[in-house]
This record gives C-alpha cells, sequence and structure tokens, in this order.
C-alpha cells in the first residue's frame, strides 16, 4: 500500500510544496485535541456497546494517518457517533459480538477498502443525497446519541425499542432515576456550562468539565459506576490485531454502509473548514485518506473512523492552521494513554453521560436553522426529512442511510421532471424573440416555434406531451422543436415520443423540425430512424450562435410551406 502525500499548492502558483514543520499553535491544539479524545472517544464507544478503549485507540492511528494523507489538512479522523452506532447496528444484523476484537478489525478493514475505492470517484455519490434527507439523518443521529446515554446518566434505562419513545418512557419515569447517579450528572452539565461563558475555555469546556467533576467524585468518594467497571485502560499502545476473515461474507454489506455513513459527515468538513493554505481540498482524496486511516487502524485495534467535525472543530478553534495539528493529537493521546492510561479508568459513568447529553444536545441545537429552511422551503423535502429521521430512530443505521438514499432519488426526479419547461418564441418588431405560452393547436400555413429544455427523464414527457400544441387540423404546418438544452444521450421514452408526435403531425399534412441539435443526439436520431421519418431538413444541427438554427428552420419551414402551397394549386 503506498501512502500519498497531498501537497498544497503555494497561494502565488500552480507549484505544490512540502508542508513544513509543526508550529507552536499546532502542538497547543494538537494537544486539546488529543485530550479532548478521551471523553469523547470512550462515549461513543460506549454508547455503541463498544470497549471504551477502541474508542481511544481510534484517535491515534486513524488520527495520525488520515491528517498525513487528506486534501483537507485541518480534517481529524476519528471515530464519531454516527459510525460508532452503525457499526454496532451492522455487527447486531451479523451476529457478531461488538466486543470481539477480531471483528472489530475485519469491519474497520473492510470499511477502509470501500473507502480507498474513492478512487472510482464514489465521492460523487454524495452529491445525490439531499441536504433535507443529511439533516434528518444527523439530527436522528443526534437522539440516538443522548437515548444511548440515558442509563449511564440517571440510572433508568428505558424499556423501549423505538427512540422516540425511549426518550418519553425516560422522562415519565424521573421518579425512578437514581438520585446520586443523577446529581453527578447534572454537576458535569453545570460545570460545562459555566466554562463555556468563559470564551477562552470554550474549546476545552467538555476536558474542563471531564476533570473536575471526575476529581470531585474521587475525593468525595461518591458511589457511582466508574468506566473501569466496564473496561480496564491498559497503559500501553494499541497492538497488532488480526482481522477474522471468516466474518467478511457477514460484514461485506454493512462495510459499505459505515463508510457511506462518514462519507456523509467527512463531506461538510471542508466548506466548514477550508485550507488555510489557499489550496484545494478534494473529497475523493480525503475519502481514500480515511480509508487509508481504517486499514492501518484496524490492524491497531481502531473502531472504523472518519472525518469527525467536532474534533476538527475542536482543533481549529484551539488554533491549528496546518496537518500537524491532527498528527499531534494522535502522538499526544498514545502518549497519554501509555504514560497515565489507568487514571482514566477513575472516570464516572454519570460523567461520560452528561458531556454526551450534552454534545447531543448540542447537534440538535445546532441544526435548528437547517430544519427550519426546509420546512420553510418544500413540502416534499420537509417529508423526507422527517421520514429520514423517523427511519434513524427506529430502524439500524444502515437501513436508515439506504432509506435516506432512496429518498433523495426520489426528490431528485420530481425535481427534474417538474423543471422541464415547454414555451413558445414569437417575434418581436425588433426581430427578437418573445417568451410566450405555447399554442394550444398548431395555425395551418404557420410556422411555429417551441423551446423544449428538459432532461428527457421519462417522468416529465407526459406533461410535455400535453403542452404540445395539437397536430390535428393544421394542414401544411410547421413546428420548430428547439431541442439545444436537451440532453446529448437522451431517454428512449423522448425519441420514441418524437417519433409519434412527428407521425401525428405529418398525417395532419404538417411536419416535426428539430432545432439546434447537438452531436451526439444527431447520431442516436440517425441511428434510431428518426431522422429518416423527420426527412431531409427535418434535423438542423447546433451552431454556436444561440438562435442560428432557429432562423434556419424557421426559414426551411416558410419554404416548405409555400411549396406545399403550390403543388396543390
Amino acid at each position: 500500500m503506498h501512502l500519498s502525500w497531498p501537497r498544497s499548492p503555494r497561494k502565488t502558483g500552480g507549484q505544490r510544496s512540502r508542508p513544513g514543520g509543526p508550529t507552536a499553535s499546532d502542538i497547543g491544539s494538537g494537544a486539546v485535541t488529543g485530550l479532548f479524545s478521551i471523553p469523547e472517544g470512550m462515549a461513543y464507544a460506549s454508547i455503541a456497546g463498544f470497549n471504551p478503549v477502541a474508542g481511544l485507540y481510534a484517535g491515534v492511528v486513524p488520527a495520525i494517518v488520515g491528517s498525513l494523507t487528506s486534501r483537507t489538512v485541518l480534517m481529524i479522523t476519528t471515530l464519531t457517533s454516527a459510525i460508532a452506532l452503525t457499526s454496532q447496528s451492522v455487527l447486531d444484523d451479523a451476529g457478531l459480538d461488538p466486543r470481539d476484537a477480531g471483528h472489530i478489525a475485519t469491519l474497520t478493514l473492510l470499511v477502509g477498502v470501500v473507502m480507498l475505492m474513492g478512487a472510482l470517484r464514489l465521492g460523487a455519490v454524495m452529491t445525490f443525497v439531499s441536504n433535507a434527507v443529511m439533516i434528518g439523518f444527523s439530527t436522528g443521529i443526534a437522539l440516538q446519541i443522548i437515548t444511548g446515554v440515558l442509563k449511564d446518566a440517571t440510572g433508568y434505562r428505558p424499556r423501549h425499542p423505538n427512540k422516540l419513545a425511549q426518550l418519553v418512557d425516560w422522562l415519565v419515569h424521573v421518579p425512578d432515576w437514581q438520585g446520586t447517579t443523577t446529581a453527578v450528572t447534572a454537576v458535569t452539565v453545570a460545570v460545562w456550562v459555566g466554562a463555556r461563558a468563559v470564551q477562552r475555555l470554550r474549546s476545552v469546556a467538555l476536558l474542563i468539565a471531564m476533570v473536575a467533576v471526575s476529581a470531585g467524585v474521587a475525593l468525595l468518594s461518591v458511589d457511582v459506576a466508574l468506566v473501569g467497571g466496564i473496561a480496564s485502560i491498559p497503559a500501553s499502545l494499541p497492538s497488532f490485531t488480526a482481522p477474522d476473515l471468516s466474518a467478511v461474507p457477514a460484514l461485506a454489506g454493512g462495510a459499505v454502509s459505515v463508510a457511506l455513513v462518514a462519507l456523509a459527515q467527512a463531506a461538510g468538513i471542508a466548506p466548514a473548514e477550508p485550507n488555510p493554505d489557499g489550496s484545494r481540498s478534494d473529497a475523493n482524496d480525503d475519502f481514500r485518506a480515511q480509508g487509508y486511516a481504517n486499514l492501518l487502524g484496524g490492524l491497531f485495534q481502531s473502531l472504523p473512523s472518519g472525518g469527525s467535525l467536532s474534533r476538527t472543530g475542536v482543533a481549529v478553534s484551539s488554533g491549528a492552521r496546518t496537518r500537524w495539528a491532527g498528527v499531534v493529537s494522535g502522538v499526544f493521546l498514545a502518549l497519554v494513554v501509555l504514560v497515565c492510561g489507568s487514571l482514566a479508568e477513575h472516570i464516572p459513568m454519570p460523567v461520560i453521560g452528561g458531556l454526551i447529553l450534552v454534545i447531543g444536545g448540542e447537534l440538535i441545537w445546532g441544526r435548528r436553522h437547517d430544519v427550519r429552511l426546509v420546512l420553510r422551503t418544500s413540502r416534499l423535502s420537509s417529508a423526507a426529512m422527517v421520514l429520514t429521521f423517523l427511519a434513524t430512530t427506529q430502524l439500524p443505521l444502515q437501513q436508515a442511510i439506504v432509506l435516506g438514499a432512496v429518498l433523495s432519488l426520489l426528490l431528485y426526479c420530481v425535481q427534474v421532471a417538474r423543471q422541464a419547461k415547454l414555451v413558445a418564441l414569437n417575434r418581436t418588431e425588433s426581430g427578437g424573440w418573445r417568451v410566450d405560452a405555447p399554442p394550444r393547436h398548431l395555425a395551418p400555413d404557420t410556422v411555429t416555434v417551441v423551446d423544449y429544455a428538459g432532461s428527457s427523464f421519462f417522468a416529465e414527457l407526459p406533461r410535455i406531451e400535453s403542452r404540445l400544441p395539437s397536430p390535428d387540423g393544421a394542414r401544411r404546418a410547421v413546428l420548430v422543436l428547439v431541442v439545444r438544452a436537451l440532453p446529448d444521450v437522451p431517454s428512449s421514452t423522448l425519441v420514441g415520443f418524437l417519433a409519434r408526435y412527428a407521425h401525428r403531425i405529418s398525417a395532419a399534412g404538417g411536419r416535426l423540425v428539430l432545432a439546434g441539435v447537438q452531436p451526439p443526439l444527431a447520431r442516436i436520431l440517425e441511428d434510431s430512424g428518426l431522422g429518416e421519418q423527420l426527412g431531409e431538413g427535418g434535423v438542423v444541427p447546433a451552431e454556436p450562435e444561440l438562435f442560428a438554427p432557429v432562423e434556419k428552420a424557421v426559414a426551411d419551414g416558410r419554404r416548405w410551406i409555400a411549396a406545399r402551397q403550390e403543388q396543390e394549386e
């Protein structure tokens, strides 16, 4: 495997240059990001049922490799909540143990393989996932994050599979919450709020809350569950883990779902955090970088990883300027685990629960403007957003993302069909062209010009056909149909539709002329026999001058009408 090092072009020219060494701000930012990875990584792994240590290790090798190879230089590659939950869902569906290191390694490596297929331009797939669907998906993920830690935060575990029902059940059973656990959670949230109120501490508010409340619980000997009760954290670097190859058939399909979820999240990082040096990001290169991170991370006890917007935001807000900030974060986290990893075992679970409630709440609150915008934009988009949200809260995540992709495709098809236009072009007194509604009937002995702008998508053609002028009784009428805006390769439905319409006009004693035909379309018309059906002059090629084919077709049409009139006289 070859790891390419993308070099950022200088702002003043097209030459590429090697990145320099880390700056002081990169080192400081990397240290803060590495420390932040402790509570967030462990919490995300915990809510998905994985060993919290695997969440820690996801911030080591993936972060280093991803930062060295990505084109978005500030992107931090690590475990995210959506990736953790999707991975859990995939393993559950396959009937595999989410705490088995071999199963995790297999899934992570398969995700890496799928991501490396970014070389085949799979990043373009995300252009077909609508913003409304992504908002519904991310909001549903945020709700899953919250419901996943209700037991850790209050000591009461809701008893419904549906996430919305779990939230309602949790609120209804407030008297069943454990007092001590709930109090520690409340103090954690309060400390976070206080730290966030200080501008200089905003980027490390989660870290401050974790350290301060954990220290307070230890000093006061408060009896609550600790991380050590779930898993011991060895004071060692992640070791080599061999994948369980027998699990490949069961996990191959799910790995695609995990990779798509990771891609969807990472795609929003480059627009949110552009490269400080002015160089361009590339979604496909970023996708491959995440693939490298998973291939190596999967061999060293890491969960599947991808571009993390929250971890990238922490790095940027704490001073990151180059890709070295991400590298330092991974190295620093490894040193912390190596030197004092056992201290993390004393972190109270209610502290992690409180921090995750905060993270989930921030994610939902941060989406409020996007949700409002979708609701005000389109009923179809609103329905897609709501359906995706409900699917994310009730179905396995890999099924929810597939459903979201299908909904996006349906939205795209509906919008494409609606955008198709048919307008009449009429001469003005000054010699130009005026846009009018198409006439209902073709007038005899008249050249009518109609412009068709669409995608030739089969769903739009019934509406277009109903708006074309009726040729019944239109003797010696010529319809010039301008098709310059049609795609080079139209649907077979369009060719059949044009053949039928040409036959109707011909049967009435008129003719159809296609103007502004691009060369690829002209070849298809010839191969299909439609060109021969239209006859000589029935296909007028496109020209650089926009209205030149129309002028030629109109002139030819008038001569055709005059010739028919002479023949009949």
